[in-house]
């Protein structure tokens, strides 16, 4: 792709995304995108296919922005609170931007391959982690991440689809503090898990070393590592 190419393709890009933001999909025309970014409706269509490939374009981009933003935020202290900070950050570009939000995560399976959203639950994945690796987490990583993607985005989606005036202020954060309460510990004073002794306490211990295990890779045998890391799965489960 040449240089010009390239800014024919960014200009038409930065068109269509203000157009987006200011008036909806419903803005989003072949001839307001042309006329905007001073291209033919010919030169639209060679770059991006159709408007579809348009839209995805342009809620690929600005999501992606979102995704750098959000990767080099400074981490708070706690780990429980880190993930509360990104619930709040994920609902408020949702809200911010809707016609993004909603070509991103309406479409469950185009989500789910899109590098973007990857990369988001990448960074999902890390700030969970860090949450077990601290003795606070009482169900495994992979199910923990999930469980708040997914309460996530079907938040953000049903604040989205209700008019402003109609939206419960309290929804999100009852959500939020709902799934933490369920995969989260609390500590005591001392820093250390706070959970009263029984499966949670033992599950939390056992998402811990699941978590950190990596770092030991040559303590125990591939063997080892396998049955080791059956039985930790299974002592999670025990906690959730």
């Amino acid at each position: 792709m040449t240089e010009r190419t390239m800014d024919v393709r960014e200009r038409i890009v930065r068109a269509a995304a203000e157009l987006l933001a200011r008036g909806g999909r419903e803005a989003v025309s072949t001839r307001a995108v042309s006329a905007a970014a001073g291209v033919q409706a010919p030169t639209l269509y060679r770059q991006f296919g159709d408007m579809r490939g348009l839209l995805d374009a342009v809620a690929r981009e600005t999501f992606a922005e979102y995704v750098r933003q959000k990767a080099t935020r400074e981490r708070a202290d706690d780990p429980i609170e880190d993930l509360r900070r990104g619930w709040d950050l994920h609902v408020a570009f949702g809200l911010a931007n809707p016609a993004v939000y909603a070509l991103i995560y309406s479409d469950p399976t185009a989500a789910a391959n899109a590098p973007v959203v990857r990369d988001g639950e990448a960074i999902l994945h890390g700030l969970v982690a860090r949450a077990a690796e601290a003795g606070r987490l009482r169900v495994s990583v992979p199910h923990a991440a999930r469980l708040l993607a997914a309460a996530g985005s079907g938040v953000t989606l049903s604040l989205i689809a209700t008019p402003p005036e109609e939206r419960d202020p309290r929804l999100s954060g009852a959500m939020r503090d709902a799934v933490l309460a369920a995969i989260t510990v609390a500590p005591t004073p001392d820093g250390a898990p706070g959970e009263a002794p029984g499966a949670g306490r033992v599950a939390a211990r056992a998402v811990a070393l699941r978590a950190v295990l990596a770092e030991a890779p040559d303590a125990l045998s591939p063997a080892e590592r396998h049955l080791l890391g059956e039985w930790l799965d299974r002592l999670a489960g025990a906690g959730g």
